[in-house]
C-alpha cells in the first residue's frame, strides 16, 4: 500500500470513529434526557396525587387536582370538584361533600377546612378558612376574603362575599348577593347518623378511592 492510499485509509477510520462517537453522545444525551423527565413527571404525579385517609369515602368520579388532605370519615360524592390550583387544600374529618359542590383554592396560602361540615349540591367555596359544624348549602357561593367560623349557616343561593371572620353560629338567607343576616342560637346537627348511611351506601354504587397517605 502507498503512503496515499495508507493516509486515505487513516482518515477515513477517523470519520467513521467521530461519526460512532458524536452518535454514542447523542443517544446518552437521549438517554439522560428520558430519565430525567420520567424522574421529575413522577415527582409531580406524586405531589399532585390527594392524600386521603384511612375512613374517607372519596368517589372516583370527583375530580382532584393539586395538592389536597383528605381527613378520616369525609365522604366526597360523584362529581364534586375539588381543586387547589396554587396553595394546598386541608380538609379534616367527618365532612360531607355533595354532588356538583365547587371548593377551590386560587391562592398560594393554603385553604384549612376543619371537622363536622356540609357542602350542598353545586355550591361553590373560596374561602380561605372554614372551621367546624358549617353547612353551605345548594347553590350558595363563598367568596376567598370570608372566613366562617363555627356552626355557621350559608343559605341556598346566597353569595357572600364579606371582607371578615363571620361570627359563630351565622345564619345568611336570602338571594344572590342580597342576602340578610343573623346570629342563630342554635347550632347545625351532627352528620354522624348521615355519613354513616353514606359510607354504607355509596360502595355499594360507586368506585371508592383507596387510602393514599
Amino acid at each position: 500500500m502507498d503512503d496515499g492510499s495508507f493516509r486515505q485509509s487513516q482518515r477515513l477510520k477517523t470519520v467513521v470513529t467521530d461519526f460512532n462517537f458524536t452518535k454514542a453522545v447523542q443517544k446518552n444525551a437521549a438517554m439522560t434526557k428520558i430519565f430525567v423527565y420520567h424522574v421529575s413527571s413522577m415527582q409531580d404525579l406524586k405531589r399532585l396525587k390527594a392524600k386521603i385517609a384511612n375512613g374517607a369515602i372519596v368517589c372516583c368520579e370527583c375530580e382532584l387536582q393539586g395538592d389536597i388532605t383528605i381527613g378520616s370519615r369525609t365522604v366526597i360524592h360523584p362529581r364534586a370538584k375539588i381543586i387547589a390550583l396554587l396553595g394546598p387544600i386541608i380538609i379534616g374529618e367527618n365532612n360531607i361533600i355533595e354532588e356538583q359542590v365547587q371548593i377551590i383554592n386560587n391562592g398560594e396560602d393554603a385553604m384549612v377546612i376543619g371537622n363536622n361540615n356540609v357542602f350542598e349540591v353545586d355550591c361553590r367555596v373560596e374561602s380561605k378558612k372554614i372551621g367546624d359544624n358549617n353547612i353551605v348549602e345548594s347553590k350558595a357561593f363563598v367568596g376567598r376574603q370570608t372566613s366562617l367560623s363555627n356552626g355557621c349557616v350559608i343559605g341556598a343561593k346566597c353569595e357572600v362575599l364579606v371582607h371578615e371572620t363571620l361570627q359563630e353560629g351565622s345564619l345568611f338567607y336570602g338571594s344572590g348577593p342580597d342576602v340578610k343576616r343573623r346570629v342563630q342560637s342554635d347550632k347545625p346537627s351532627a352528620q354522624g347518623a348521615q355519613i354513616e348511611f353514606l359510607s354504607k351506601v355509596l360502595p355499594n354504587y360507586h368506585r371508592i378511592r383507596k387510602p393514599l397517605v
